[in-house]
């Protein structure tokens, strides 16, 4: 698949040559889940699997998408998208030129034709590949000049207030701002970013991504129900967000909530996000010291806390992290929203417990237990969104 590939498809599913072809990469996320959305601190990376859109402008109004894995186009009029009018795939890209033309930008329309490698429902990002990959192409299109955070902060609000997922801004930030070589430890709050060096590679390490094919839906309300209850709990201690709780008060907060009637799951809701921004800065200090391996141990305890605290993994993911455990992996964790999706692992990338020996072990897992069998495959840390052609 390739920016080539795109082009051709797009003339061929709209009659005359492209005006270029914009990609976006998926993301992994290293450790710092539904940290984002409590204004908190996060280190994903850039994916080399991309989304390429190749566009044209139009000057009738007329917003023609078309996706090389959903069928047939749908033909909209950018005078009258709003939140809830398009159904599927094509609620992404319609969100996102929503979102520009809502924030004052003149897009008088377009041909959009998408082809993806990003796997849909993985935890990968594919959505925000979608939106930034598409933001940029009409960026790119309009002469717009708008700076990769501000596009990624028009896509998280096509995902917010058009589609209807209520995420943070991490994954647009990340599929957009990215660099290659580095993970990107970025501050939700204000979205100061600083990339990281973080090349497992050189340290006799692999990261393998375990994709378990079970397909997750974050917009079902699982997300959702989530974040209202940390949005809950802050309130509920007087904070802006759970971002503000420091780690060394961490118990006296819990035991705030404990005295309030009703507080239901948020404890334990709280206690995940606290312990979970800590674990990002701890994380940052291993690999700013250039000890990667001090890292898997982290990333262990990160997916116990989502487990066990923010219940949000899923009987696959679970078995994927003790597998690779199990088999001798540094550290491992599911990534993402949960309900499915994927897990990441740190493993030798050699030997008797390397990166093959673990892959092997997860896949013989997953068939004792009767699950389909998983992806496994390295991911190395890849360039942000840009123009290809």
């Amino acid at each position: 698949m390739s920016a080539q590939r795109a082009a051709r498809a797009f003339h061929a599913v709209h009659g005359a040559p492209c005006a270029g072809v914009w990609a976006a990469p998926g993301r992994v996320n290293l450790i710092g889940e539904y940290t984002d959305v409590n204004d908190g601190f996060v280190m994903p990376f850039a994916l080399p699997h991309l989304t390429w859109v190749a566009a044209r402008a139009r000057t009738d109004g007329r917003l023609r998408l078309h996706s090389a894995a959903a069928g047939p186009a749908a033909e909209l009029d950018v005078g009258h998208l709003a939140p809830g009018t398009v159904p599927g795939w094509a609620a992404y890209p319609a969100g996102v030129a929503w979102a520009l033309r809502a924030a004052g930008h003149g897009i008088t329309g377009a041909d959009l034709h998408v082809e993806s490698e990003v796997p849909a429902g993985a935890g990968l990002s594919s959505s925000a590949a979608l939106e930034v990959a598409t933001a940029l192409a009409l960026d790119g299109l309009f002469g717009l000049g708008l700076a990769r955070p501000e596009l990624a902060r028009l896509a998280q609000r096509a995902e917010n207030a058009f589609v209807g997922v209520p995420c943070g801004a991490m994954d647009q930030i990340a599929s957009a701002c990215c660099t290659d070589g580095h993970v990107l430890r970025l501050d939700a709050r204000d979205l100061s970013r600083r990339q990281i060096p973080f090349d497992p590679q050189a340290h006799g390490l692999t990261l393998l991504v375990v994709d378990t094919r079970v397909a997750h839906e974050v917009g079902d309300g699982g997300y959702a129900r989530r974040r209202a209850g940390c949005e809950a709990a802050a309130r509920a201690l007087g904070v802006r967000a759970l971002r503000d709780v420091p780690y060394v008060q961490l118990s006296a907060a819990l035991e705030e909530l404990a005295g309030i009637g009703g507080a239901g799951d948020l404890p334990a809701l709280v206690r995940h996000v606290v312990t979970e921004n800590h674990r990002v800065e701890e994380v940052t200090a291993c690999l700013e010291a250039g000890d990667v391996r001090a890292a898997g141990p982290l990333l262990s305890a990160g997916h116990a806390s989502l487990r066990d605290d923010f219940a949000v993994s899923c009987p696959e993911l679970d078995l994927a992290v003790t597998a690779a455990l199990g088999a001798g992996a540094l550290g491992a964790r599911m990534t993402g929203a949960g309900f499915g999706g994927s897990a990441v692992v740190l493993a030798e990338r050699t030997g008797p417990a390397g990166a093959a020996a673990v892959a092997e072990a997860v896949t013989r897992a997953f068939a004792g237990a009767g699950h389909r069998g998983p992806r496994v495959f390295a991911a190395a840390p890849g360039a942000g969104a840009r123009r290809v052609a």
